[in-house]
Formats: C-alpha cells, sequence, structure tokens
C-alpha cells in the first residue's frame, strides 16, 4: 500500500506487498523488493536496489549523492541485501566512481538510529550498527561485526568479520577479525569469545583463534613471521588463515593491541 501523500516516481520498481508511508519520496531509478515496509517520511534516491522483508523507518535517507568532491554525479549505486533493518535518521550514499561504484549493505545488516554509512562501503552479512555509528568512505565491514554506539570509523578501515568495537571508539587502523576492541584510539583487548560462541564457532576453533591471537600480537615475532607460523600450524583451520589473510593485506596497520587483557569495555 502506498499512501496518498507519497512520491513515487512512475519508473520506479516497486514488489508486491510494499508498505511506503506518508510523505516518503521514491526515485525514479530505485527498486523496492517484495514485503518491504518504508515509514514515513522516507527519502530513496539514486540508482539504490532494497531487497525483499527490508525495513526503513521513518526520516531515513537512502541513495543521496557522496561527500566527495571528486564525485561528477556519475551513475553509481546502493545495494540493500533483504531482510535489512534501517532505522530512524539513518543516511546511506551511493558510490564513486574511484572506489567502485557502489555502496553495498548485505542481507540481515541492522542499522539503528542516526547511523551513517559513506560512499563505497561494504557490509557484509548481519552487520550491526548501534545508534550514532558513522562510516567514512570506503570501509569493509566483515559479516557479524558489531560497532557499538557513537563509533566512528575512518575511511579505508577494515573491521574483520565478528570483530565486536566497543562505544565511544575512534578506528582509524583496521581490527583484525574475530577480536575485541574499544577505545577513543582504539586497541584491540584480544579473541571475542563471548561474540564467537553465540555464532556456533566450535571450542576448537575458538583456542586456535587464541593460539593465532597470541601469536601475531603477544610473541616476539615480526608480523610477516607470525603469519607463516599461523599457516605453518594452523593450515587446517579456515578462519585461522582468514585471521592470517587479513593481517597481511592491510593497508591502513592494524590496530595497537593492549598489553592488559581486562581493560575492555563497552558504552
Amino acid at each position: 500500500m502506498i499512501h496518498p501523500t507519497a512520491l513515487v516516481h512512475p519508473r520506479a520498481r516497486i514488489g508486491r506487498n510494499v508498505l511506503v508511508g506518508p510523505y516518503s519520496i521514491i526515485g525514479e531509478n530505485v527498486e523496492i523488493g517484495d514485503d518491504c515496509e518504508l515509514g514515513p517520511h522516507v527519502t530513496i534516491e539514486g540508482n539504490t536496489k532494497v531487497g525483499a522483508y527490508t525495513r526503513i523507518s521513518q526520516f531515513a535517507a537512502i541513495g543521496g549523492p557522496p561527500q566527495d568532491f571528486s564525485y561528477k554525479n556519475e551513475e553509481t549505486s546502493v545495494e540493500i541485501g533483504e531482510r535489512v533493518n534501517i532505522r530512524e535518521y539513518v543516511t546511506v550514499h551511493r558510490g564513486t566512481v574511484r572506489g567502485g561504484g557502489k555502496t553495498v549493505i548485505s542481507d540481515e545488516c541492522y542499522l539503528m538510529a542516526y547511523c551513517h554509512v559513506a560512499h563505497d562501503c561494504i557490509l557484509g552479512t548481519g552487520v550491526i550498527m548501534a545508534n550514532s555509528a558513522h562510516l567514512g568512505g570506503h570501509i569493509e565491514i566483515g559479516q557479524r561485526a558489531i560497532l557499538g554506539g557513537i563509533v566512528a570509523v575512518h575511511q579505508f578501515v577494515r573491521v574483520g568479520e565478528f570483530a565486536l568495537v566497543g562505544g565511544v571508539s575512534g578506528v582509524a587502523k583496521d581490527v583484525p577479525p574475530y577480536t575485541l576492541a574499544s577505545g577513543s584510539r582504539i586497541y584491540v583487548y584480544g579473541l571475542n569469545e563471548v561474540g564467537l560462541r553465540r555464532n556456533g564457532f566450535s571450542r576448537d576453533t575458538i583456542v586456535h583463534l587464541k593460539r593465532a591471537f597470541k601469536i601475531a600480537f603477544r610473541s616476539s615475532l615480526r608480523m610477516d613471521q607470525a603469519v607463516e607460523k599461523i599457516r605453518a600450524e594452523m593450515s587446517h583451520m579456515p578462519q585461522a588463515m582468514k585471521f592470517a589473510d587479513f593481517l597481511v593485506t592491510s593497508r591502513r596497520g592494524m590496530a595497537r593491541v593492549s598489553l592488559s587483557r581486562h581493560s575492555f569495555r563497552t558504552v
């Protein structure tokens, strides 16, 4: 059902059983999947595709032009997966040509109120961003990672899969997968064991990841030596290989590791 006050371009592609709330605006090149629900005063513009069963709350603005001086009105896009929950006042900007042209929010992500996803970001499946978490451009967030409230992530940073970043943190360097990190200038404090258990990781996998973490960050080895050791000892463990690959592909460098194992806190 489309509310009579909503403005939906006649060439927009609207799926079955879609609800569009009062005063919402849907642009010409927008595609909305089946069974989506858009609240009042939602704006979706640009080349934007929204997957089925997605919920977008009031005053969200999706598909706006990127805040990037290089952008010259090129045909770039936003792609939102299925069963995504986008809450009040969230903003998501489309990509830039130099960044690949696409901003991607994968299936089952949850973006709480006032979050911002800038141009060319890629969010993996099931990412959670708590209230007022903000992403600069060209950021990659791995699957099932969680960003606490009022987290700010610098452009080109990566946060690995199943990582947890505590609230009120400034993330200027990469956060390895499966870890806990927090702080105004972020530190990594160890493995995200609770999150891994909640997501069905076996005890054996967690033990190996703890071992990989210690080799990388609590030994006297250089990073290249640590990665070589992890690969030699744990080639049978896919998650350990992902951890090692993340370390050697970092462009911005890793977040600092705290010497204390008990300092992590969430806000």
